[in-house]
């Protein structure tokens, strides 16, 4: 490949894409970075086809980079889109010059000198891969599982990703070291279905051995783990990463609804007893951070189903949640039951739940003002450029809000840094601090 030769790659949906798409930097490290997609040589889009709006964004995008790329450029669609919808896109996508799916990210160099389309039947599972990390010099996210057993009635993912397969924990740890090499300290471990990690092994509690592995890693200061399952999610699991001293207190469990008849309709495999349960215990763990997801308008949801998610969304008052509007996705058991939610019915109970949402996530924010915090700076705030912007170091700063730096004790302070700061106000949805001192 030619070492002059650029290359224009955007990252959608989440973070497990991130991942697959760090990868592909990795294999196409022979190629210039640019942000300029009308310079670029190489032109990616590693799409999401996970619901309606992830699904038209994706298409947005394609279409917008057809317009801006030079001529004999090369467009280069990838991910869960593409192979949810290959066959129809392939035929009625001729902008595009190369599909891919989701399982060859590690031969992308290949594909794009070949110039040829190519679906593998076996889902792309890192496994020692060079990888190019973006976004932080502190932090990676590290996927552990690819696929999921899980039959929920709304998710068209196990459709087009198959069933788990889980890494194995000598490839994941020399992952993490590697990392550590580079000056990453901070973890994130991620997957579809994380509680249900080498479950496909015949192991239960697989992340239990994870965590006791990590722990041993030198250079390893602060860990995480994103997406646990209701159903797969064991008190021992949640008790074990309350005890550890690297994996925060950080519950990132979606429940999606709480009311039983609709878990039922679901397929969730767990019950609101169940889940209150876990939620509980994992709220009375010291400064814990609580974060989930709903869905609102699933079929046959009732109004009184409805008010039942309402209510508890107030009542537990949740450090951060998703919501999400049902997408009617074919493949599904959703799909195909009746009684569906009409869109006006349903934009109602998502404004409702977001008012909701609003006050119980500003109620949290509110009770850490005058409380001393650790933060990693993470540059220049988007806000003003006066502020420097921050995330606490038990949370992920994209997708768990930015701290504010308006003033500081300390000079000099750069990118990556560690601090002590005290929180001082909430403006908006935003804490401001003050940086006390360097960590």
């Amino acid at each position: 490949m030619d070492i002059n030769k650029k290359l224009h790659l955007i990252s959608l949906g989440c973070n497990k894409n991130l991942i697959d798409s760090e990868v592909m930097l990795g294999r196409l490290k022979s190629y210039a970075l640019t942000d300029n997609a009308n310079e670029a040589d190489v032109l990616i889009v590693n799409t999401c086809g996970f619901i309606g709006a992830a699904k038209e964004e994706s298409l947005r995008t394609i279409f917008s980079l057809h317009e801006q790329r030079k001529k004999d450029s090369l467009l280069v669609v990838s991910g869960c889109l593409s192979e949810r919808y290959k066959e129809q896109l392939i035929k009625e996508l001729p902008e595009v010059d190369i599909f891919t799916g989701v399982g060859d990210y590690d031969h992308i160099d290949d594909i794009v000198e070949e110039r040829k389309s190519r679906f593998s039947k076996e889902t792309y599972l890192i496994n020692g891969e060079e990888r190019i990390i973006t976004g932080s010099n502190t932090h990676a996210y590290i996927k552990i599982s690819e696929g999921c057993n899980q039959k929920c009635s709304f998710c068209a993912i196990p459709s087009f990703k198959g069933r788990l397969k889980s890494r194995g924990i000598e490839s994941i740890a020399k992952e993490v070291e590697n990392l550590t090499r580079q000056g990453i300290w901070d973890f994130s471990f991620i997957s579809q279905d994380s509680s249900s990690y080498l479950r496909d092994k015949k192991i239960d509690d697989g992340l239990i051995l994870l965590i006791d592995a990590v722990e041993k890693i030198e250079g390893v200061k602060s860990a995480r783990i994103l997406y646990l399952y209701p159903a797969t999610t064991s008190n021992a699991l949640i008790s074990r990463i309350i005890a550890s001293d690297i994996f925060h207190n950080y519950f990132d469990m979606p429940i999606q609804h709480i009311d039983d008849n609709m878990l039922k309709r679901m397929k969730r495999g767990a019950d609101s007893k169940r889940i209150k349960e876990q939620l509980n215990l994992m709220r009375s763990a010291p400064n814990s951070f609580v974060r989930t997801s709903f869905i609102a308008g699933h079929p046959k949801e009732s109004g009184e189903e409805f008010e039942h998610l309402l209510s508890f969304a107030e009542e537990f008052e949740f450090d951060r949640v998703n919501i999400f509007a049902y997408s009617d996705e074919e493949g599904t058991a959703a799909f195909d039951m009746d009684e569906k939610i009409s869109k006006k019915i349903l934009n109602a109970r998502i404004k409702k739940l977001e008012k909701a949402v609003h006050e119980s996530i500003t109620n949290r924010l509110k009770m850490q003002i005058g409380k001393k915090v650790t933060l990693v700076i993470e540059g220049e705030s988007g806000e003003h450029e006066l502020l420097l912007g921050a995330r606490k170091v038990e949370c992920i700063g994209e997708i768990d809000g930015e701290v504010l730096i308006n003033e500081s004790e300390v000079s000099g302070l750069k990118t990556g840094d560690t601090v002590e700061a005290l929180i001082t106000e909430l403006a908006g949805d935003r804490l401001i601090a003050t940086v006390t001192k360097l960590i």
